[in-house]
């Protein structure tokens, strides 16, 4: 084929395999740049937990396994960590030895000073899970008017450095049965055990009182209102008391709730509780955070003697300022896309939004200004190959070329006219694009010409 002829040829398209090609190492690259980001923008949740909990024979122990078999069926393996109560359970979450755990109330984070910041804790509330009321039992004893008269008698206060003791503790100093170092009085006798082995002592006469703040589903809690020889205390101080603590709110557990059949108890027995509060690391994973209160409000919905059907978990009571999961879940429920896929895959679902979404921000722009960049190089390239072909007319038009001057002259028009047909240009251009071609073709013919005239010579 002549240079006239390859000059009026048509430009050829990309290859469709090359073009699939460059499409299949831009989905790669976008691959291992999202996964590179992932850790950074959206880490998963990891696949274990290690949940503080109380006694082995406690309600927290109990809650705790029901707990663990939720979240095994969600593919997150939790780890129960018995401890000596709410005390033992804040420490550990303190001290990062566990993410999650079940706080009594009384023994966290009271009340703030007016210039304290109820951020400035680590820690944060998912929910209050249940009432723990303050069993007061006792072999006989009246204790309607007060615990004045447990003064000189024996009265077990929960193991040592459990949430328990500290808030019985509380209660026995306000009544001046212990000091206010907190060391007995008139030679009361203070007794440290669990609730199992309490309700055992009371039974057996070996103590005189117990003061047992557990859920009303503890098995101590549920043995010693069915024994009819030992007294829960009535006490007329409820409101007065939790004016004093503000821990503490009135409850009352109803006549008959018990036992209806032997009408236990006989009337309506005012009490003081606490709440039982689901308290985590502000570093938990939020997906986890989610799941947690999912698992709670599987376990603590039902109904127990001092609360009706779904009642808890709920917002209220929170010691520790509430997370902004905990705020979301109440106020929206679970996240949408935990309605329709299992845990782990509408997580994933989401990471992948969280990480698509700063990227279509950004390649969606670039998308738009990509084919005005395009446009704008093939027409700079244009113009840059009008510039040379000027010169190198300029160079025949003033001079006869020798032979290497000509063939280097020829090359280098090969060279234009083979770049004109291999790129794409837009429609706009082509008015352009063959004008250059018939300007390369008028440069070429000088050329042919001074080659036909320079043989003529020789």
């Amino acid at each position: 084929m002549t240079r006239t002829a390859a000059a009026s040829s048509t430009p050829s398209a990309p290859s469709p395999w090359r073009r699939a090609a460059l499409w299949a190492l831009l989905v790669l690259a976008l691959t291992v740049l999202v996964w590179l980001l992932a850790p950074w923008i959206s880490p998963a949740p990891p696949r274990s937990l290690v949940m503080s909990t109380g006694l082995p024979d406690g309600a927290y122990q109990r809650f705790g396994l029901r707990y663990q078999q939720f979240l095994r069926a969600n593919g997150v393996e939790l780890v129960l960590h018995p401890t000596s109560g709410g005390v033992e359970n804040l420490a550990n979450l303190y001290d990062g030895v566990a993410s999650v755990a079940f706080v009594q109330g009384g023994t966290g984070l009271l009340r703030l000073d007016d210039e304290a910041d109820p951020a400035s804790t680590p820690l944060r509330s998912l929910a209050s899970v249940a009432f723990e009321p303050v069993w007061i039992f006792s072999a006989g004893l009246d204790l309607s008017k007060g615990l004045g008269a447990l003064r000189g008698k024996r009265v077990s206060v929960g193991v040592r450095g459990s949430g328990n003791e500290k808030v019985a503790l509380d209660l026995l100093a306000i009544y001046g049965v212990v000091d206010g170092q907190r060391q007995p009085a008139g030679g009361t006798t203070l007794v440290r055990e669990g609730s199992t082995r309490t309700a055992e002592l009371l039974q057996a006469g070996e103590i005189d009182a117990a003061i047992l703040i557990v859920a009303a589903q503890a098995p101590a809690v549920q043995q010693l209102l069915a024994n009819p020889h030992v007294t829960l205390a009535d006490l007329e101080h409820t409101e007065g008391l939790a004016r004093r603590l503000p821990y503490f709110q009135p409850v009352v557990l109803k006549r008959g709730s018990v036992d209806p059949a032997r009408d236990l108890p006989p009337r309506d027995v005012a009490l003081l509780a606490t709440t039982a509060n689901l308290v985590v690391r502000d570093d938990i994973h939020p997906a986890l955070a989610y799941l947690l209160l999912e698992a709670a409000s599987q376990v603590h919905r039902q109904a127990s003697l001092l609360n009706r059907p779904d009642e808890f978990p709920n917002p209220r009571a929170t010691e520790f300022p509430l997370s902004d999961q905990a705020e979301r879940y109440f106020k929206n429920g679970r996240p949408f896309l935990q309605n329709y896929l299992p845990f782990w895959v509408a997580n994933l679902v989401q990471r992948l939004v969280i990480l698509l979404l700063p990227l279509a921000a950004i390649l969606l722009p670039l998308a738009r200004a990509l084919p005005e960049i395009i446009a704008w190089r093939r027409k700079r390239g244009l113009y840059h190959r009008y510039g040379e072909l000027k010169f190198l007319e300029q160079d025949v038009a003033a001079h006869a070329l020798d032979a290497t001057e000509r063939a280097e002259a020829f090359a280098q028009l090969d060279r234009i006219e083979n770049e004109i047909i291999q790129t794409r240009f837009p429609l706009e251009f082509t008015d352009r694009v063959y004008t250059l071609r018939q300007h390369v073709a008028f440069v070429r013919e000088q050329l042919q010409h001074q080659h036909a005239q320079a043989q003529r010579e020789a």
